[in-house]
């Protein structure tokens, strides 16, 4: 693993769409693809040995769902971030996810740009949910300090 990347498991279940955000963020030149996972367990399994800078996790995932998995993956790899990708802009699924832990939002319907700068503010440490989830958040009472303006 190159220390100046940063370094990220994908966990997606739908193959194409793994292969495709491999595809254009290993060629971002920042971004080191170290794992794949296509569900929920093979993501928790692959942070805790591989503990990754940002692990991006589909909701959706066979086997173990995105918030399950995202909880244990934050107990077994504390240092790594969990960042949502998810075709799901339903409340109840923000708000599940925020409160398992990711540390972002991105919607599948965004572009290849924003989620390569979601990856990185969250692995920097900060948090990166889009304007219109920042809002549902905060009306159903997350933590101020959970939601971030994008």
């Amino acid at each position: 693993m190159n220390p100046q990347r940063i370094t990220v498991v994908l966990a997606e279940d739908h193959a194409v769409v793994r292969e495709g955000l491999r595809s254009w963020l290993g060629s971002q030149g920042d971004f080191e693809i170290v794992g794949e996972a296509s569900n929920g367990r093979e993501a928790v399994a692959l942070a805790r040995k591989l503990r990754p800078a940002v692990v991006v996790m589909d909701i959706s995932m066979p086997r173990l769902n995105g918030g399950e998995a995202t909880r244990q993956i934050l107990r077994a790899a504390p240092t790594t971030k969990v960042l949502a990708l998810s075709a799901h802009d339903d409340d109840e699924y923000v708000v599940q996810m925020a409160a398992a832990g990711v540390s972002g939002y991105v919607m599948k319907h965004h572009s290849m740009q924003v989620l390569a700068q979601a990856i990185r503010e969250v692995a920097g440490g900060k948090k990166y949910f889009s304007a219109s989830i920042s809002a549902r958040l905060k009306a159903a009472g997350a933590p101020r300090a959970t939601v971030a303006r994008r």
